[in-house]
């Protein structure tokens, strides 16, 4: 019986380092699985942040046309919060 196992697994440190791998592998807080989602995560994040970086300077391109150009600040509000001149009616069409 004892000739059939394979001689490295009659070794002691070889022993060792299969159970440290296998315990690192699938016991361990960090193993492969959690590695896994991890990279997924942090590549999710990646493009949120790729987003919002375009987003933001889309806004900011936005603001800067609102202080420097008084009718696009008149057309903003008026299209937004529904203001109107003196002389003028308002009607809303829903969509």
């Amino acid at each position: 019986m004892l000739n059939k196992i394979p001689s490295f697994l009659k070794n002691k440190y070889a022993l060792v380092l299969i159970a440290a791998l296998v315990w690192l592998m699938f016991f361990d807080q960090n193993n492969l699985i959690q590695q896994y989602r991890h990279g997924r995560q942090l590549k999710q994040f990646e493009a949120e942040k790729e987003y919002y970086l375009h987003e933001i300077a889309h806004d900011s391109l936005a603001v800067e046309k609102l202080k420097n150009n008084p009718e696009e600040l008149e057309r903003y509000a008026r299209e937004k919060y529904l203001m109107k001149r003196e002389n003028e009616d308002i009607f809303i069409i829903p969509e």
